[in-house]
Formats: C-alpha cells, sequence, structure tokens
C-alpha cells in the first residue's frame, strides 16, 4: 500500500499557473449584458473630464490616459478612454468564481490585471482547472473545471489558481509536467491523454495539509473507473461544452434532471424589482425568492458549497446585492437590472440542476479516493526519481505564442 502522503500536488502535475483576474472596479462585470452595455453607454456619454472619470474609478494600473493594448483575440479599439466613444465593447462569457457564469468587458483599458497570457490559449479546445483553497469547516471541491475563462474569484475572499490544460492555442502542449503521460501510461499499459488525466483530478483531487494532491493510480480498471467519472463532472461544470455524462449525454448537450425530479418554476417571481429575499423549503424541496418558488431542488444543491461559499446563495448575491454594501449612488455600478430578467430564470434552473447532479456524484469521488489510497499508486517520489519532478522552470512559465499579430497602444502592432 502507498503511503498517502507521498502523493503529487496538483502543482506538481500542472506546473503552469495563473494568479485570479483583478479587475480593478466592478463596474465592468455583471450578471448579464445589457447592464455592461448601459455603463459603458454613461461613460462615453460624460463630456465633462473629471465627471468621465469619477465615473471610471481610476488606480494605480489603470487611468483614462493608460496605454495598453488589445487583449488577445479581443478587438477593441486601443485609443486612450478620456477620448473614447463610440459602441460598447462586445461583452465575453466568463465564469466568476466556482459556478457563477456573468459577463465581462474585455477591454484591456478598463481592467488592472487581465492575465493577457489566458486570454492568448482561451479558444475552443482549451479547459481551465481552478484550484481552491481549503476552507476550514465547510465542504468544497478542491478543484472545478471550466470551458469559460475563469477569473478565479470567490465571494469568500479566498482566491483560486488557475491552470489552463493547454499551453498553446488549438489544444497544443499540454500543461503537464514533461514526461508524466508518458510514464503514467507505462504504468497503466494504456495511453493517457492529456483529457483522461484532466478527467482523472476532477475526481481524484483533494485537499491535503501540503495543498490540492491528486493521488495517481496504477490499477487500469480503477484509472478507467475515475476517468469516466471524471467525464461525468467535465461534462456537468462545463454545462454539457465538454465530455459526456451518463444516461447518453454527450459533448453539446445541456445537462438536464430526469423527468419528475427537473426543477420548475411553481411560483412565479415577481413582475417588478427583485426578489427581497433567498430561502430553502426542505420538508418541501423548493427554493424560495421573495414570492417565487422553484421545486423539486434537492437538499444536495441547496447545501452545495464551493471556494467557500454556498452556491445558491453566492449566485442570489451577485444578482441582487443582498448582503453586501450598496453601489455609491450615481456610480456605474449602481446601474443594475430594476428587474428580474427571464434569463436569470433558465440560468437558476439549469444551476439546480449541475448541482443536484454534482452532489450525487460526490459519494462515487469519496468511494474512488478511498479505493486509490488501498492500490498502488504512482508517487511522488517516482516521479521525482524519474527526473518528472521538479518540472524544469519553463514549464512553469508561459509559452511563447508568435504566430499571430496583437495591437498595441493607439492601434501600433505588439511586439511578442
Amino acid at each position: 500500500m502507498t503511503a498517502k502522503q507521498d502523493a503529487p500536488r496538483l502543482s506538481d502535475l500542472m506546473p503552469w499557473s495563473v494568479a485570479p483576474l483583478r479587475l480593478g472596479r466592478s463596474w465592468v462585470r455583471a450578471p448579464d449584458p445589457a447592464t455592461l452595455r448601459a455603463r459603458w453607454a454613461a461613460l462615453v456619454a460624460a463630456e465633462d473630464a473629471a465627471e468621465r472619470e469619477r465615473l471610471f474609478r481610476p488606480s494605480r494600473a489603470r487611468t483614462l490616459h493608460s496605454a495598453v493594448g488589445q487583449l488577445p483575440g479581443q478587438p477593441t479599439p486601443t485609443g486612450r478612454l478620456y477620448r473614447a466613444s463610440g459602441p460598447c465593447p462586445e461583452p465575453v462569457r466568463i465564469l466568476h468564481g466556482p459556478f457563477d457564469q456573468q459577463w465581462l468587458l474585455p477591454d484591456h483599458r478598463l481592467l488592472d490585471g487581465a492575465r493577457p497570457e489566458l486570454w492568448r490559449v482561451a479558444d475552443a479546445r482549451q479547459l481551465f482547472a481552478v484550484e481552491w483553497p481549503q476552507v476550514p469547516q465547510l465542504p468544497g471541491p478542491a478543484v472545478l473545471c471550466s470551458a469559460l475563462l475563469p477569473d478565479g474569484r470567490s465571494p469568500a475572499g479566498r482566491p483560486g489558481r488557475i491552470r489552463p490544460l493547454y499551453r498553446r492555442p488549438g489544444g497544443q502542449e499540454p500543461n503537464m509536467a514533461p514526461g508524466l503521460l508518458a510514464l503514467l501510461g507505462r504504468r497503466l499499459d494504456r495511453p493517457a491523454g492529456p483529457t483522461d488525466l484532466l478527467a482523472w483530478l476532477a475526481a481524484s483531487a483533494h485537499h491535503s495539509p501540503d495543498g490540492c494532491t491528486v493521488p495517481l493510480t496504477t490499477d487500469p480498471e480503477l484509472w478507467g473507473r475515475g476517468v469516466a467519472l471524471g467525464a461525468r463532472l467535465l461534462w456537468l461544470g462545463t454545462r454539457g461544452a465538454h465530455g459526456h455524462g451518463a444516461d447518453g449525454g454527450r459533448t453539446g448537450e445541456r445537462p438536464r434532471m430526469p423527468g419528475g425530479r427537473r426543477p420548475y418554476v411553481r411560483s412565479a417571481l415577481p413582475d417588478r424589482g427583485l426578489p427581497e429575499a433567498l430561502g430553502y423549503d426542505p420538508e418541501e424541496q423548493a427554493l424560495l425568492l421573495g414570492s417565487g418558488r422553484i421545486s423539486p431542488v434537492p437538499p444536495g444543491a441547496w447545501d452545495f458549497h464551493a471556494g467557500g461559499v454556498r452556491v445558491l446563495e453566492a449566485w442570489y448575491a451577485e444578482r441582487t446585492g443582498a448582503g453586501t454594501e450598496p453601489p455609491e449612488p450615481g456610480s456605474l455600478a449602481a446601474l443594475r437590472p430594476a428587474g428580474w430578467p427571464q434569463e436569470w430564470t433558465s440560468e437558476l434552473l439549469e444551476l439546480i440542476t449541475v448541482l443536484a447532479l454534482l452532489s450525487e456524484l460526490a459519494p462515487e469521488c469519496v468511494e474512488l479516493r478511498r479505493k486509490t489510497a488501498a492500490a498502488a499508486q504512482l508517487t511522488a517520489g517516482e516521479l521525482r526519481a524519474a527526473g518528472i519532478l521538479p518540472a524544469p522552470v519553463s514549464a512553469h512559465r508561459p509559452a511563447s505564442v508568435l504566430d499571430h499579430h496583437e495591437e498595441g497602444p493607439e492601434g501600433q502592432f505588439a511586439l511578442l
């Protein structure tokens, strides 16, 4: 039996990681794109320099006069913001925190720390593993995966680390310790690809005193079961964009609960205004949003925690401001929907579905870790002996991407 404490850490297996995005101003992110367009319109409509600066909220990293290039892949203007006009930069979908799909203005002039190295490799082939720190006394997965670019932020204030699966666009050069996949494949006597390992760690990674730990089994049957379980987790975590689920769920199909267990709106949400409070009725398995009522909502969905927060409560607070200081009157952040858009209800129903299905898989993940601990493993010591660990310094840095132009400040091309 392998010593549990000698399992490698996620930071050993996927060496390149990126810190969370640092937006610098809250108004550049919102749960709906219409709000971002309204905020941009208000900013460029301010002709008085002092008023535009007040709305923008300058920081040490960004002012209205900052000269910066485009974010990779984003065709936004690069003229200085003090004279900006014209249409709003097209909002893009991102993952805020562990599960909240929101929208962001992808304009480098607006963002203090946008992490261009992430945008450079974000494409249809990319997946991101976000490592969340352990929050004492609260449950929650150590790793969650996303097809959307994640901001790595948590409402609990404990930021994660973002680890792209690939170091280059187009699914090229896995972000894994050189030689790891080949050695693992030899020990398993079967090929082990990058997405196989990502699925395995999605199912097996757990918190430990040394950080996020990923035990690597060398039992082919156990490996196959873990990869299949992880593929289901990837399918759920990416809302069907990657991997596959049980019962025929395939890439591109949105997760759904079986008939009879599917959550529905039983009482409509208010026509005007936002729901006054969020609650849960355990006997009726109902989520209560003011006068609105959604059921069935299994206890596992309501109790699901990630990143140090109850996911449904954090999602609701992002849209209603519950439990937070109201934004300054007259600020761009104060421009918010006055009512509850229908799109939010659809997103909430899908989030409940994902959390319910994930909670049902939690016992299988616990059992997988138990069986892995009792079986033969590829230990950190063996990886060190094989020269795979520690990974070379170059593997901890972003790859050079030189095959496309990026526009620099004031329309000049940037040199990479």
